[in-house]
Order: structure tokens, then sequence, then C-alpha cells
């Protein structure tokens, strides 16, 4: 019996020689990254002071943090948490990642998403880096035991695969295949497991869409995700590799917990209706719902893929007027190749708000919703409360929906437009 791509870089992270799904073994991380975030970093970095009397951490290089929330700052306890960020950086030799972008993206751009890495982080959207070929975990303030230690306590998952074919039909995205995800498998389907992308589908996926879905693994109680690398993944990450590993991948006669098949060429444009993410439903049923607010950005989207999807849905028309209309690029360079294509002046030129890449909109820092406001978005959730009153309501979709519904002023079909 084979091993899986996940099991192969847990035993090398482990010093085995292999391990096998249901294992209880203790695993050193390639890297550990975090995002500063009161009650996480802050946290993070006193206990080790004060609790452990760790002055400095043994291998800076291992280590990655980046400040992607409350920026700008709008208040003196939140611009204390990035200076208490920076200098504990700069004390331990730390890489320190500020104004670039959505960490999980500039992870990717920077080099940890080096293919047959193990990664931790505390968040769980880290799984997108799952796209290259690394096994990145989110785990939550368990991570701490990396902050501490050498290595985290895991148990080795089962890991799901699942097989796409087929295209997709003109106005469906990455999205709306993670969220048939969600629908067919369930919400909890893949707990405490690895979802393996594969099949046929998935080397003809851009690598854009590849991590929106990676990215979005939680929402199926999975872990993380993971793809095997190929050469247009490997392409993009061993020239940015922080670490000299050797790609690995799932034997073909790997175990599964279970296998699926996803027919892409089925697939219609989907709409998450409030307040849980897991009600996926058909984006036809709420057609013509009136919204007062669109936000196209967050780690799960924002990135080029998304903007000319947007871009060719706007181009030459408006935004609705009373409707508000963010648009937040995940990275820095992404906002620059952007700019360099001329989509931002497209976008702002129809009435869009383009703003620095931070994950501020996605929470409600930043255009806040009040009672009774209505938004489509491509943030990662949707729950009571996220981007403001709990009295609002989030729809999720696609970059092109999100577009067209504002140019309409209620949930629209983008398929018009394209």
């Amino acid at each position: 019996m084979g091993y899986t791509i996940t099991e192969k870089i847990l035993a090398r992270a482990a010093g085995l020689p292999a391990v096998h799904a249901g294992q209880d073994i203790k695993a050193k991380p390639d890297f550990v990254l975090a995002y500063d975030f009161p009650g996480y970093t802050d946290v993070y970095f006193k206990t080790m002071k004060e609790d452990f009397g760790i002055e400095r951490v043994a291998e800076p290089e291992r280590f990655g943090i980046f400040i992607d929330h409350m920026v700008p700052t709008a208040t003196a306890k939140e611009e204390e948490l990035h200076i208490n960020t920076r200098n504990w950086c700069a004390e331990n030799d730390v890489p320190l990642y500020e104004r670039h972008g959505i960490g999980h993206q500039v992870a990717a751009e920077v080099g940890y998403a080096t293919p047959g890495a193990f990664v931790v982080h505390f968040d769980g959207h880290v799984s997108q880096l799952g796209t290259f070929g690394t096994l990145a975990i989110g785990l939550r303030r368990n991570v701490m035991e990396a902050f501490v230690s050498d290595t985290v306590s895991i148990r080795v998952p089962d890991t799901v695969r699942m097989n796409l074919r087929g295209s997709l039909r003109p106005g469906v995205m990455a999205r709306d295949v993670f969220h048939h995800l969600v629908r067919r498998l369930g919400p909890s389907s893949c707990r405490f497991q690895v979802l393996e992308l594969g099949g046929p589908s998935v080397a003809a996926m851009s690598t854009e869409g590849l991590q929106t879905i990676t990215g979005l693994a939680m929402f199926t109680g999975a872990l993380t995700a993971i793809v095997n690398p190929d050469p247009v993944r490997l392409d993009y990450a061993l020239p940015r590799a922080r670490k000299k590993l050797e790609p690995v991948s799932s034997d073909p006669d790997a175990r599964y917990s279970a296998v699926h098949d996803i027919d892409l060429s089925d697939l219609e444009p989907i709409v998450v209706v409030p307040p849980t993410p897991a009600d996926t439903r058909d984006l036809t049923e709420f057609l013509g719902l009136e919204i007062n607010a669109g936000y196209l950005g967050s780690c799960a989207s924002g990135r080029l893929e998304d903007l000319r999807a947007a871009a060719k849905v706007l181009e030459g028309r408006r935004v609705k007027t009373g409707v508000s209309l963010h648009i937040v690029p995940t990275s820095q360079e992404l906002m620059a190749a952007a700019a360099r294509e001329g989509l931002v002046s497209t976008l702002v030129e129809a009435g869009a708000f383009v703003s620095s890449p931070s994950c501020d909109y996605c929470f409600g820092r930043i255009a806040t919703m009040t009672a009774g406001q209505r938004a489509v978005s491509t943030g990662t959730l949707n729950v009571r409360g996220r981007m403001g009153s709990p009295d609002s309501e989030i729809y999720l979709c696609n970059a092109a929906v999100v577009a067209a519904s504002a140019i309409e002023g209620r949930i629209a079909d983008p398929r018009p437009y394209l």
C-alpha cells in the first residue's frame, strides 16, 4: 500500500521512514506563520518570555509574521499592537511582512509555499498554500507549541480524494466549485481530514482558482487541502522557495478514506445564504434580491482572475447609485499587476472603491454594514455580524456575480454581461 502526499510530508517532518493515518507523532514544521491579531501574536510573544523563559526563538528563519489586519491603524491600541509585533520580530530576527498584503497570499509570494514543506499557522485559511504541494495546517491556539518548541503534536490525518473533471462554463468560477463541494459532501464531511484535489481538471485549472478552493477547505470540516504539485505550480513555487526540499506526490495505490468525482461542466453559479457557509443554493433562486453593498476581496478572492472577471462585467457600465462596491486586491504584487493591465482604472471608472490590500473589509472593520443592509461578497464567511450589524445579511458568491449585482442593485446573473 502506498502513501498520500500528506503522509509523506509528515513522515519527513517527524524524522520517520513512514507514517500512517491515525498515528500520533511529533513533527517539526518547516515554517511557523502568524498574523498580528489581538489575543494571538501578542499572547504568544508574552507567553514565550514570561511562562517559558524564551528570550529569542532558536531558528528565526523558520518563522514569518504578517501585519495584514487593522491596516492602517485607527486607534492607539491597534498601533501599539503593530509596534510590539515589529519590535518582537526585530529582536528575534524573524521576517516581518507589512505593506505586502494579506498574509496567506503573501506567504506564497515570498516562498513559504515550498513544495513538500510542513507549515503551521493558527488560522485555517493557510490551507491555500496546499495549492503548491505544501502541507499547511491551522492549529488555532495549539500553534503555541511551535513557538516554544521545535515540534508540534499531531495525529496523521486521513485523506479524502476529490477528482475534478470537465471544464467550467462562462460565469462559473473556482468559488462555485468549492461551494458545490460543500453542497455535495456536507459541511462536516472531511472533519479532521485532508482534502486532496486531483483529476484531469486540476492541471488545467488556474493557480488562483486552486488557491480559492484550497483556502476555503475548513468549511468542509477539513484540517487543510492539498494538491499534488504539477509543472505549473512548481514553476511558480520553486524559484521562490525558502528551503530546498524534494516535492512529493501521492502514490497511485495510496489509501483514501473516501474518493469523490465532480464533473465541473455541470456546475452553475452558486450563492451561499446567510447565516451559515453551509447553505449553498443556485444563483437563480435569489435573482432580483435587493442589495446595498458588494465586496470583492479577502484571502479567498481578490486575485487577478477575480479582478479580471469583475472588470469584464463592469467595463463601460456603472455601479448603481446607492450601492457601494469595495474591491480589495489580495496583495500589493497583485494590485500592481492589476494596475499594469488597466484593471484598476476600469473598476474605478465604473464607480468601485479600490483599496489597498487588507483583511479589514472581510470582518467588517471597514465599510461596516448596518442593520437591514444586504451584501454580496467574496469574503470567507457569512455568519451574523461578520461585516458589521448582526441584523445585516451577507450572500457569498463569485466575483462576477458581485460585479453584476453592483450594477443592478440586486443579486444578478453575470452571464449576460460576459
